[in-house]
């Protein structure tokens, strides 16, 4: 990806170092032990042919990188020419890239680089609908660590390409005291003093509220954020006038696309939406042949 393509959509590319691992895995995998026994037998060894990856339906174009790397790695002969880079917003029917060369490598490839374009290109799509659903709103749309094993580094970069950010990548970035971490500690108190005593001084402090009571003392403690747990709308809004900016406060519990703009015009900074990235549907992409 060019620095163009970088500063037109506003996120920077994952470097290779971290994804090839993971496409080369996915290959691995479905290589098996002997390899594509339906296109060796089918496809002549010198056969040279031509592609594209076509939209079958609206939405955002996400994982184009790892698309490509998986035919690099296959044959380093193929060569894609992207039509519409990362970031864009397609409709049905649009190319997306064309790819030309070693036919066998193509076929072979193919698979798991629609897997990972459908799949990121799904999460994009989805974050960039609730995105514009909330409209001029202050809130930022964030995921969670809800994400499938293996696959966290590219489905939270899918939530940037459609317009979203990321809640902590993991448990090492960021303190997060839940319930179950307040009744081992015997209350918030003691919950968020030895989270001060355990950490270092560049770490963030959330703590999870229920009820304005529980965000009374979470105020009064001092921590960073505060998330609002399952709270109706009007609870929501009392509780923003009540940080009234002394902390960051995150909406969070079953946010749907028609939920989100309620829950945004509370003034909530961030609403974090799990599904986001564990169980969003992919975006229908195709792998085309062209005549050569």
């Amino acid at each position: 990806m060019t620095g163009a393509q970088e500063q037109e959509w506003g996120v920077a590319p994952l470097p290779r170092v971290l994804i090839e691992p993971l496409v080369r895995n996915a290959l691995l995998e479905d290589l098996g032990r002997a390899g594509d026994l339906t296109t060796n037998a089918i496809v002549p060894p010198g056969h040279v042919g031509k592609t594209a990856l076509v939209a079958r339906q609206p939405g955002v174009v996400a994982g184009l990188d790892l698309a490509r790397l998986a035919f690099e790695l296959v044959d380093p002969a193929i060569r894609i020419e992207v039509a519409r880079p990362e970031g864009s917003r397609i409709d049905k029917g649009e190319v997306i890239a064309t790819i030309q060369g070693p036919s066998r490598g193509m076929l072979t490839a193919e698979r798991t680089a629609l897997n990972f374009l459908c799949h990121m290109s799904g999460i994009a799509s989805s974050t960039a609908a609730i995105v514009a659903a909330i409209g001029d709103a202050r809130a930022r749309i964030v995921c969670t660590r809800k994400t499938m094993p293996g696959m966290r580094i590219v489905q939270k970069y899918a939530v940037r390409v459609g317009g979203g950010a990321n809640h902590r990548f993991g448990l090492d970035d960021a303190v997060l005291i839940k319930d179950n971490h307040v009744a081992i500690a015997g209350g918030v108190a003691a919950a968020v003093a030895r989270a001060r005593a355990g950490v270092g001084h560049l770490v963030k402090i959330e703590l999870e509220v229920d009820t304005l009571e529980q965000l009374d003392q979470a105020l009064a403690l001092g921590v960073d954020a505060v998330l609002l747990d399952n709270m109706s709308v009007d609870t929501m809004r009392e509780a923003v006038r009540r940080v009234d900016g002394r902390a960051v406060t995150e909406a969070s519990g079953r946010i749907t696309p028609q939920t989100a703009p309620a829950v945004a015009q509370t003034g909530v900074d961030l609403i974090s939406i799990g599904w986001l990235t564990h169980s969003v549907g992919v975006l229908d992409i195709g792998l085309d042949h062209r005549a050569a």
